[in-house]
């Protein structure tokens, strides 16, 4: 699967972009140019130097600093809402697929209506109620998600749980659970892996979007959504400085997104049986009837010759 992916440049650029952003989130651990939160007065407005790679913004702040420490905020948003969202997802969707018909049906009504809402709207109202702070965010976005994958997943597993070896294993005895883990979560695993980029994507720019409206993450917390609502205040004058973190909001949400085509595409039975023939040298029928149309036998017209 991952050699599949990275034969893809889509799956190229994702995997490198999203390990750069790792590796950045992991630097800022123990380093950023400067303090992020720091402010100058003396410096405001200045445009990008050796001093400042970024420039600085309308109180002094070293942008690059502030950025490089919001990728903290940004892998901590993708990764936990995407743990949360597959949680509940594949919960949902085994209460949706292997209970009985009436408790089916109505979890059925109850996706349906939830999944009517936008993930940025039942995010909004979330941390309206509890306040905004990151674990507020996190967990919002994950159970807004969560609805969305068990809505996508719950066909795919109703298939699933009525192909033959599913049958076989419920004869033999093996519980709800023991299908749920055995087959049902392995064989649909590409659909949950392409809606987890999915969830992480919606996940950044949910996060990024509830900042810039203050209802994201707490004032000590770098967000490249809050740095971007500072300064789009003055994009009229200091165009540049709003570019860097709406570039890498942009970058990370297209990353992630590729990702997901990416392994939709390598787990596709159609795309990956073609790839395999070709990788193998072996053409496929329409390439054995284009040979047959160059047959020299047919062409000098001696295939009736003894």
């Amino acid at each position: 699967m991952i050699r599949r992916v990275l034969s893809r440049p889509t799956g190229v650029f994702a995997v490198v972009v999203l390990g750069l952003l790792v590796v950045l989130a992991v630097v800022s651990l123990v380093w950023t140019p400067e303090n992020p939160f720091r402010t100058d007065p003396f410096h405001q407005w200045e445009r990008p130097s050796a001093a400042h790679w970024f420039g600085t913004d309308g109180v002094g702040r070293d942008i690059a600093s502030y950025l490089l420490a919001g990728t903290r905020t940004t892998v901590l948003v993708a990764v936990g809402s995407g743990i949360i969202a597959s949680v509940v997802g594949i919960v949902l969707t085994a209460v949706g697929s292997l209970t009985t018909r009436w408790v089916r049906e109505g979890m059925a009504v109850l996706l349906d209506i939830l999944v009517a809402f936008p993930t940025l709207l039942t995010a909004m109202l979330l941390t309206a109620v509890f306040g905004g702070s990151l674990g507020v965010v996190v967990v919002s976005v994950g159970l807004a998600f969560g609805v969305t994958i068990a809505r996508v997943a719950r066909g795919e597993i109703r298939r699933i749980a009525r192909s033959d070896y599913v049958v076989a294993a419920k004869a033999s005895g093996v519980g709800p659970c023991g299908v749920l883990v055995r087959h049902l979560v392995p064989n649909a695993a590409p659909l949950f892996t392409v809606q987890l980029s999915l969830a992480m994507a919606t996940a950044v720019l949910a996060e990024a979007g509830l900042s810039y409206l203050g209802y994201g993450a707490g004032s000590g917390t770098a967000s490249w959504g809050s740095l971007l609502s500072d300064l789009q205040t003055y994009i009229g004058v200091h165009p540049w400085s709003a570019t860097w973190p709406g570039a890498a909001i942009a970058l990370v949400v297209a990353a992630l997104s590729l990702l997901g085509d990416a392994v939709r595409d390598a787990s596709d039975p159609r795309l990956t049986t073609g790839d395999a023939a070709r990788d193998a040298g072996h053409p496929d029928d329409d390439g054995r009837r284009a040979d047959a149309g160059h047959d020299p036998a047919r062409v000098t017209g001696t295939e009736g010759i003894a």
